[in-house]
């Protein structure tokens, strides 16, 4: 029997701390969770996708009564970027969350299906995405996707 031994390195720092380019990111994902479509959990959640050109394409999540029908923010905007620049990789994506008129004090996580659809952008241009979670106390910046699902399903996983 063998183990494997998974680990992730993610950066920690606050707002004031990073990059003009991160906060210019993270500032456009704050502004796509205040228009998010959220009137049944009331937690908005902002995505911005930053490609390779420089361009930043956003989106928000947009529940429905239906709740399987709803689509969180990172889809969105991944799926808008993959939808209009299918030819231009993806660099990073900044996630932002708001709620109760404000916006969260920890970094806002990405589901695990989010998670997923990181991995299979990174697999679709062969290229690492940078993933950035706001929060107003601190950031967390993993170098890839796969940081946080490093066990993904990839095409190598479906049968031949």
């Amino acid at each position: 029997m063998e183990s494997l031994n998974l680990t992730a390195k993610i950066r920690v720092y606050t707002f004031d701390e990073g990059a003009e380019c991160i906060k210019k990111l993270i500032n456009e994902a704050k502004l796509a969770a205040k228009n998010a479509y959220a009137p049944y959990s009331g937690f908005r959640v902002g995505a911005a996708v930053l490609l390779c050109n420089g361009e930043i394409i956003t989106g928000n999540n947009q529940e429905n009564a239906a709740y399987p029908s709803g689509l969180c923010a990172e889809r969105v905007a991944l799926f808008a970027a993959n939808a209009q620049r299918p030819d231009i990789a993806v660099e990073a994506i900044a996630i932002a969350g708001f709620h109760d008129g404000e916006f969260t004090g920890l970094p806002c996580r990405p589901c695990g299906g989010c998670r997923q659809v990181m991995v299979e952008t990174e697999n679709r241009y062969d290229k690492p995405v940078k993933v950035i979670m706001y929060g107003k106390s601190k950031i967390y910046e993993a170098g890839s996707a796969k940081d946080l699902l490093p066990l993904g399903f990839e095409k190598g996983s479906l049968p031949e």
